[in-house]
């Protein structure tokens, strides 16, 4: 199959799943995706169970997908570049001490956490895994997805100061989790050091590196527009910044997650005060979010359709059924921790505790990073534990987010919640 087949099968395939949420399930579009999707998977899955299908060819689409690389190596760039865009530094500024807190130590704090609970989960069910893939676990399943946080957020009545904490650690807190997950698989499968001085190289180049780039990219991208008023020359500069920026960062071994959200910031904020139209500013915001609404409903339509090459045993269920609590009481640690320690320095409203617990999403990044995983007897596990988790988090969070939020901010409950 070529390319663009490829492309048409699962275009079709998003538009057709579209439309029937949007006449029939009428669920927020991701959810709703995600849900008809693996639906459809589960009953071709169980068809070719039962002797009813031929499931050969099926898998053979399904692995020529290659959802990591599509993620991790094009998809993300234009995500988390169109979630920067719609976000303004000035009010990133306001908790920025949180967000660099939770986007560093948080996801380190959770990571470790889950580790070591799944540690004692897997040999409690007959799995025993060695603690260096538990941490790896760990470190693919503690960023709370942008791409899923935002697709939830803005439907959902979150107050909008709130609403920038949630977005901005999500978005920066996914750079820095993938530089710990490739430091951990490179030491679970002994091909890195395991020196401290090493492991703190390795995340200054990629962290470091990653936001001086997009910061350059930005500035870049900023001067260029000022030198012209023509919307259709600047979006195709945003483009290129995503496109080449991202491929360049890849090449140099530095963050390009973290340099998209920088470019992002930085043209969606100074770009947009000091080199855009009125007219562009509109023309590049509808080009963006044409973007984003596409590439979500793809990127859920290919979470629900892997789950065709996921191992299903019951035992590997369990374990994943099982880790969806330990991941949310996880997230409850690394965040309160922070708060309580911050808050003589951070204003936090009543109930932001338990909304950044229940709006940290897992998403389609820690799917994609389980699929990256080189081959062990470790890799089945790991893999369908990630997904079940993920699966259950879009869809158990993410249809009940929004009643949480309304009952976290009902004057009755700020005494009690405001934490």
């Amino acid at each position: 199959m070529t390319l663009f087949e490829l492309l048409a099968v699962l275009t079709t395939a998003t538009a057709a799943l579209s439309w029937a949420n949007y006449r029939f399930v009428k669920l927020p579009t991701t959810i709703g995706l995600l849900i008809l999707a693996l639906l459809g998977s589960l009953v071709i899955v169980l068809a070719g169970r039962a002797g009813l299908l031929d499931l050969s060819e099926l898998t053979r689409f399904v692995e020529s997908l290659e959802f990591d690389d599509a993620l991790l190596n094009g998809m993300l760039g234009a995500l988390l570049f169109a979630g920067a865009l719609h976000m303004r530094i000035d009010k990133l500024r306001l908790h920025a001490r949180l967000i660099t807190v939770l986007a560093t130590f948080g996801v380190v704090m959770c990571a470790a956490l889950v580790a070591g609970a799944m540690w004692l989960l897997f040999r409690a069910i007959g799995f025993p895994v060695p603690m260096a893939w538990c941490l790896v676990l760990g470190a693919l399943i503690a960023p709370t997805d942008p791409i899923a946080v935002g697709a939830i957020l803005g439907k959902v009545g979150v107050p909008k100061s709130l609403s920038a904490l949630i977005s901005g650690e999500s978005l920066f807190n996914d750079g820095v989790a993938v530089v710990l997950f490739l430091v951990l698989v490179g030491l679970a499968a002994g091909t890195e050091s395991a020196t401290a001085v090493h492991i703190a190289e390795l995340f200054a180049i990629e962290v470091g590196g990653g936001l001086a780039f997009g910061g350059l990219l930005g500035w870049l991208a900023t001067r260029m527009m000022r030198g012209v008023d023509q919307y259709q020359l600047e979006i195709l500069l945003t483009l290129a910044v995503v496109t080449g920026g991202y491929a360049l960062a890849q090449r140099l071994h530095i963050s390009g997650a973290l340099a998209m959200v920088v470019a992002g910031l930085m043209i969606g904020s100074t770009g947009r005060a000091t080199a855009m139209s009125l007219i562009t500013q509109e023309r590049l915001d509808e080009f963006w979010e044409l973007i984003d609404e596409f590439l979500n409903a793809v990127l859920f339509v290919l979470i629900g359709i892997e789950v065709v090459i996921v191992d299903f045993r019951m035992s590997f269920l369990l374990a994943g059924m099982l880790g969806f609590p330990i991941v949310l009481l996880a997230r409850w640690l690394s965040v309160g921790l922070p708060l309580i320690v911050m808050r003589r320095r951070v204003q936090a409203q009543p109930g932001t505790l338990t909304i950044l617990t229940w709006a940290g999403l897992r998403g389609g990044i820690s799917v994609a990073l389980a699929l990256s995983l080189p081959p062990s007897e470790y890799r089945s596990l790991i893999l369908t534990v990630t997904y079940v988790i993920v699966c259950l988090s879009i869809v158990g969070q993410g249809l009940t987010v929004g009643a949480v939020v309304q009952r976290v901010l009902q004057p009755s409950h700020n005494e009690t919640d405001g934490r």
